[in-house]
């Protein structure tokens, strides 16, 4: 097999949403957009049911409608995009709940959609998503009387718990839903882990269910391992790989691994980043190309039939480091090419 196994741990990801449903007092749903964050939306989603999440939230009305053919019929799916034009017929027919962005859109779905269900997303200073102060202040007795499931907004900058930022938006949010009697979310994974006051009565983590920071006691949740397809020796003076961007100091052992930036191992990395072979760290050197990665081994003593790209050793939050961007992007960046293993 020339391609790499991605294993991905369901009983880790259900680990996780469990701790960060034990530190509130509230109902935790679950963030699958991006196809589970790139982990599969199906298996995620199903195996969270199973543990006991009963809402569910993706980006647009697509993602909802595959998964509820994933989930059935009886999870709350909820749409953050809120009800775009063309989107009325999978809102009414897959039972989604959009979370209304604009002025616009409620208008749309309550004359398109009379009686079905919808939130509100608010805007509380991201200028994001959401209705800003004044559109909130036009529309929020009509709202009041099609009784929203929800009211929502989004904090933007949770991952930093001293940030001025967050008691901002949280006493803005206080003040847009004071006496609006509708359940309220603000939460995120950062929000959860902000505490008490900012979980109102729903939650909605993402990243870190699937093993992503700011979560730091997340279980990881997704395992990366790439064959081996050749092993050289490369004598010193010799180059590694395009552009001749490695040399090699000392007679060498050069692996090559069957992964590239086509599937989502971020080219930028390459300078700061390494592989594992069971507990032993191995260089990435020379350029990440399309399909094919260099890495040193010369120091391992053997030849390994695969090296180790996430795992226990090496988290997504730390290739991002490497890369210099985010956990999500490493997450939501893996490729179609990769053979995806289940666990739990």
């Amino acid at each position: 097999m020339a391609t790499g196994k991605l294993t991905i741990d369901l009983d880790a990801l259900i680990s996780n949403w469990k701790a960060l449903d034990s530190m509130t007092a509230c109902e935790t749903a679950a963030v699958v957009k991006a196809d589970g964050y790139g982990l599969g939306a199906d298996r995620v989603a199903r195996a969270l049911a199973r543990a006991g999440a009963r809402k569910f939230f993706v980006a647009v009305a697509e993602e909802g409608v595959a998964l509820r053919q994933a989930l059935g019929p009886g999870p709350e799916i909820n749409v953050f995009s809120g009800h775009m034009s063309g989107d009325t017929d999978m809102i009414s027919d897959m039972q989604l709940v959009p979370m209304l962005n604009s002025i616009d859109q409620m208008l749309r779905h309550v004359e398109a959609l009379p009686g079905a269900p919808f939130g509100i997303q608010l805007d509380t200073g991201m200028n994001r998503l959401g209705m800003e102060a004044a559109e909130w202040g036009a529309v929020r007795e009509i709202a009041a009387s099609q009784n929203p499931t929800l009211v929502m907004s989004h904090l933007a900058c949770a991952d930093d718990p001293e940030h001025p930022m967050n008691p901002t938006q949280l006493r803005v949010f206080h003040e847009m839903t004071a006496g609006f009697d509708a359940p309220r979310s603000l939460a995120a994974t950062g929000g959860i882990l902000l505490g008490e006051d900012y979980h109102f009565e729903l939650t909605r983590p993402g990243i870190g269910l699937y093993g992503g920071m700011p979560f730091v006691d997340a279980t990881p949740v997704a395992a990366l391992s790439i064959p081996v397809l050749q092993v050289r020796d490369v004598e010193e003076g010799e180059t590694v790989g395009y552009s001749n961007t490695w040399m090699a100091e000392r007679p060498s052992r050069v692996a090559t691994i069957a992964a590239g930036y086509a599937d989502g191992i971020i080219r930028a990395m390459g300078a700061e980043a390494w592989v594992h072979a069971g507990d032993t760290p191995c260089k990435i050197i020379g350029r990440i190309s399309m399909d094919l990665i260099g890495v040193d081994i010369t120091d391992l003593g053997e030849e390994p039939d695969h090296l180790d790209l996430l795992g226990r050793h090496q988290s997504v939050d730390t290739l991002a480091d490497a890369a210099g961007t985010i956990g999500y992007e490493i997450l939501t960046s893996m490729g179609a090419r990769y053979g995806r293993r289940y666990k739990g």
